[in-house]
């Protein structure tokens, strides 16, 4: 889960609002929040932890704890945002490559789609 945009959703309201395409692509809380733990100590996780975003929390938390808290608020503030818009799709990566179709038909692709599918399936960042 890269949720860097997930923090800039004011700014994308002010440029795109209702005229874009948006796509919420989506991962299992658990295997993510583990993925985060291993970076607990840098990054995203070092801010949002008990020194930055959860000031204050008790100094025996739980690192998974913490990590599902930023998973769960990063899809509830792009839930949010994706509220009242007319153009998004909601996918998981476990099942992505099954609807890739409609996000080839939603934002009107053109060119090699089983190429594209196949890009999709490599994975990047295995940790």
């Amino acid at each position: 889960m890269d949720n860097r945009l997930a923090w800039l959703l004011g700014r994308l309201e002010e440029a795109y609002g209702d005229s874009a395409c948006y796509v919420h692509l989506q991962r299992d809380l658990d295997a993510t929040a583990a993925s985060f733990v291993k970076r607990y100590r840098k990054g995203i996780m070092r801010a949002y932890g008990r020194h930055g975003v959860l000031y204050g929390l008790p100094r025996g938390a739980d690192r998974l704890t913490v990590a599902r808290d930023l998973c769960r608020t990063v899809d509830a503030n792009i839930e949010a945002f994706l509220r009242d818009k007319s153009n998004a799709l909601r996918m998981r990566i476990e099942t992505a490559a099954e609807r890739f179709g409609e996000l080839w038909e939603l934002i009107g692709a053109e060119g090699d789609y089983d190429r594209a599918l196949g890009e999709l399936r490599i994975r990047h960042n295995a940790s």
